[in-house]
């Protein structure tokens, strides 16, 4: 199915592209994950009503409104831009209204990643490299610290992983390397063209 025909579905709008986010080097712009990369990794990847899902850099929701849809899990949008928040609530109105009647809810928080106190029913965290290893360094002692007050299985879920976020996760000694999904065609000529899962039980 094409991107289009996913928004349609949904009845959302997930498609334009905002390269300009701010003048930060931290903070990355916003680009909606393909929905041809979702439905890989949901083909090698497991998610279930029982999950709470918190994607960092969310924008306008395409990965929530998609889990939501396809799994009945709950959803956590997290973005620091106001604008993309707007049009994230916008969607969640027309999703609820014409699809959306079934389990599990989705909320949006407008803040900074680093700041969002994580949730103890919380337990797998999305990044589509949304901002700098040191803002991802911050959010990482962020969910070290929900685990140690909330003992439970949690996965990070990278899509196009930088390096610097991988030579991190490789020198910690909480989360271990599980799964690495390629996207056809794609990875060969790009090797960023993947997701890499990491767990901690």
């Amino acid at each position: 199915m094409k991107e289009y025909q996913y928004d349609k579905m949904l009845h959302i709008n997930t498609r334009s592209k905002q390269m300009e986010v701010n003048n930060s080097i931290h903070y990355h712009p916003y680009e909606p994950t393909p929905y041809t990369a979702l439905e890989e990794l949901f083909k090698h990847y497991e998610v279930n009503d029982q999950d709470t899902i918190v994607d960092f850099g969310c924008g306008k929701g395409r990965l929530n409104f998609f889990i939501h849809y396809m799994f009945h899990a709950n959803c956590v949008g997290i973005d620091m831009n106001q604008h993309f928040l707007d049009e994230a609530m916008k969607n969640e109105k027309s999703y609820f209204r014409n699809v959306g009647k079934n389990k599990g809810s989705i909320h949006f928080h407008c803040c900074l990643a680093e700041k969002y106190e994580i949730q103890p029913d919380e337990n797998k965290f999305y990044f589509f490299n949304p901002f700098s290893i040191q803002v991802f360094m911050k959010v990482f002692d962020n969910i070290m610290l929900s685990y140690e007050k909330t003992k439970r299985e949690m996965d990070l879920i990278f899509y196009y992983p930088s390096d610097d976020y991988q030579y991190f996760l490789e020198t910690q000694l909480s989360f271990q390397f599980i799964k690495e999904i390629t996207l056809p065609i794609l990875y060969e000529k790009n090797p960023y063209e993947r997701f890499v899962i990491y767990r901690l039980t």
